[in-house]
């Protein structure tokens, strides 16, 4: 088992930093930051996976199928904050992007390292998550053999969902039949083993990709404006405010008195505002394409 993990790429020791203990702040800091520099390259090396997997994301979505991330330590922490993301950004329901991380919730902000070697624990997470045909279910492992991540796509294949696994080796026991894989081989760490550093950088750029990805498509951008943002606080009021001000040219004040009219709803406003309609009008419209404000533009172009 040693001999096997030794063989990894994120447990090598990086030639690069071998007198990091000797360096001072500032030059610790430039190796780390030459460094980061290589995961966005290693990304570009794995850009089609991820297009392959952002596509069945979609996919799924489109057909009513949730999506899921099981992960542990670094990997599910990841996994975790990219759902809870997704609802103030996208205007999603919480329940459609799920992160389950290994050892449950408190494992967020206290490690519980012994929770990732049982495949049991993956499975039966998978179960507690209600993981059914249709649904996706992404794992996540930086070493791509995490026990507890393969025991969850294990039964999530058995349940007929789609599996994706994400990890930083190559060949990883985590791709063993899923539907696919991505593997971002960034190489040895600044610090042997810390996989919470390049290993990490480039699980959370893949991740922001898919879902990213799979909202545009979704219809919960339009342009590159984040028109399904939840006005919740403030300062998201205030960028309902923009963007309607953005699309419509219309002044501060008139963008004020337009998002009022439409609930504090962008998408409202908008179309609203290219289609003369009253926000019941212009709620039934975006109601009939999904929330998608190009498409409600373009049914009420050739309604008229």
């Amino acid at each position: 088992m040693l001999e096997k993990l030794r063989e990894l790429t994120t447990e090598m020791k990086n030639e690069q930093t071998r007198d990091l203990d000797n360096l001072s702040i500032p030059q610790i800091v430039k190796l780390m930051n030459e460094e980061d520099k290589k995961v966005a390259a290693a990304v570009e090396e794995v850009l089609e996976d991820v297009a392959k997997a952002a596509e069945l994301i979609v996919a799924s979505l489109k057909n009513g199928g949730r999506l899921f991330y099981f992960g542990a330590g670094t990997s599910g922490r990841l996994g975790v904050l990219d759902a809870a993301e997704c609802p103030p950004t996208f205007g999603t329901d919480p329940s459609l992007v799920t992160g389950v991380i290994a050892g449950g919730p408190s494992a967020l902000v206290r490690s519980v390292e012994g929770a990732e070697d049982s495949q049991g624990l993956g499975q039966e997470d998978v179960r507690k998550c209600g993981v059914r045909a249709g649904d996706v279910v992404v794992g996540i492992a930086a070493s791509g053999r995490t026990p507890y991540v393969i025991g969850a796509l294990t039964e999530a294949k058995a349940r007929q969902a789609v599996t994706i696994s994400l990890s930083c080796n190559s060949g990883s026991l985590i791709d063993h039949e899923v539907d696919a894989s991505i593997n971002v081989v960034v190489g040895p760490e600044v610090v042997a083993g810390s996989t919470r550093l390049k290993a990490g950088t480039a699980q959370k750029m893949v991740l922001n990709m898919l879902t990213t990805a799979a909202m545009i498509k979704l219809g919960k951008v339009y342009g590159n404006l984040m028109v399904n943002v939840q006005a919740t606080n403030g300062k998201l009021r205030e960028r309902v405010k923009r963007i309607v001000m953005d699309v419509t040219g219309l002044s501060y004040r008139e963008a004020e008195k337009l998002t009022d009219a439409a609930a504090g709803d962008a998408r409202a406003a908008i179309v609203m505002h290219k289609t003369g309609l009253g926000r019941s009008e212009a709620s039934q419209l975006l109601l009939h394409t999904g929330g998608n404000v190009r498409q409600a533009l373009e049914m009420w172009a050739k309604m008229g």
